[in-house]
């Protein structure tokens, strides 16, 4: 018996449909009566979907405008500040959800983004994130987006882009309210190991939003005569619940640890390794097999990085998009 959640589109069904999408939105104006904005979408995503440059786009199609005709039709159609773009981009996202999802509660994964960057910055300071040196360079566009997963299906709810010495709760709040305003429940939130610090756990509790996240170890090991400190003396407990307290000035932030373990074949090899594997989690149970399984849904957000990769063509459009997935 066919299941009923399997269906097959043509390419040509998502070209039509996206094209649709971009132009709903009023993503792209008109330039000239050749540089159209359903011309010069299509050119573009011809260029993503192929992975080559837009000057090669315009080369294949025999009608087609140049290039320079393109890139000046981008950089005068796109919105002018990206806080409309922003804006226009987190309407288009959400105009397809489908009603039903905002009936229930759902699991929100919520996603730090750092896309590695080796040039000046196009008009201001703020456009460039400095972080730990990756890729062989230390600055970054930075982007943060939620996300759901249903049978499979990844629903991207808001993104937002990261300006310079932007703290993360405040790119939380700015995610959150975006959710609450397209009237979607929050049942949990499944955050990345770059949140763990003592201000986001703050801000979730405040805001009564439970979570769940890796742990990243701060603090010093063992040594003779002195004590550990942070989550270091929890490394060599079993698998369980432990409890611990974290410092923000004269506040103390209680956390419940949960310790689990994975098993996995190494692939050089091919042997049978076991992984320890701890989660901070506030208002959320299970056994540790059971938050392990439950995290695992949050991965899908990593896809959406990764699928955009590929397309980065459409980057050298003026920054359209910002890189975003």
């Amino acid at each position: 018996m066919r299941s009923r959640m399997n269906c097959i589109i043509s390419s040509s069904e998502v070209y039509s449909w996206i094209q649709k999408w971009l132009l709903h939105v009023r993503l792209l104006k008109d330039h000239g009566w050749k540089c159209t904005a359903p011309v010069v979408l299509g050119i573009v995503l011809r260029a993503a979907a192929r992975r080559i440059s837009v000057s090669a786009a315009c080369d294949d199609l025999s009608k087609a405008p140049s290039d320079q005709a393109v890139m000046t039709a981008l950089e005068d159609g796109l919105p002018k500040t990206l806080a409309v773009l922003e804006r226009r981009l987190n309407e288009a996202l959400t105009n397809q959800l489908p009603r039903r999802m905002r009936r229930r509660r759902w699991q929100v994964a919520i996603d730090w983004h750092l896309s590695p960057y080796y040039g000046q910055p196009m008009k201001s300071r703020n456009e460039i994130v400095r972080s730990k040196p990756k890729q062989g360079t230390a600055s970054f566009h930075a982007y943060a987006s939620a996300c759901i997963v249903q049978y499979g299906r990844r629903y991207t709810l808001a993104l937002t882009w990261v300006r310079r010495h932007e703290s993360m709760v405040v790119v939380l709040r700015r995610l959150i309210t975006r959710i609450r305003e397209i009237g979607l429940k929050i049942k949990c939130i499944l955050a990345d190991r770059a949140f763990f610090t003592a201000a986001v756990i703050e801000y979730f509790q405040q805001e009564q939003l439970p979570f769940l996240m890796p742990v990243m170890f701060r603090g010093r090991r063992p040594k003779k005569g002195k004590k550990p400190t942070g989550l270091q003396w929890i490394k060599r407990h079993p698998a369980g619940w432990y409890r611990h307290t974290m410092k923000k000035g004269k506040k103390e932030l209680a956390v419940s640890i949960c310790v689990g373990y994975r098993r996995y074949r190494d692939r050089k090899t091919r042997k049978q390794k076991t992984q320890k594997m701890l989660f901070a989690a506030w208002r959320v149970r299970g056994t540790p097999i059971e938050i392990r399984e439950r995290y695992r849904k949050r991965f899908g957000i990593e896809t959406s990085y990764r699928q955009y990769i590929p397309v980065r063509a459409i980057h050298n459009c003026g920054c359209f998009l910002w890189q975003l997935p």
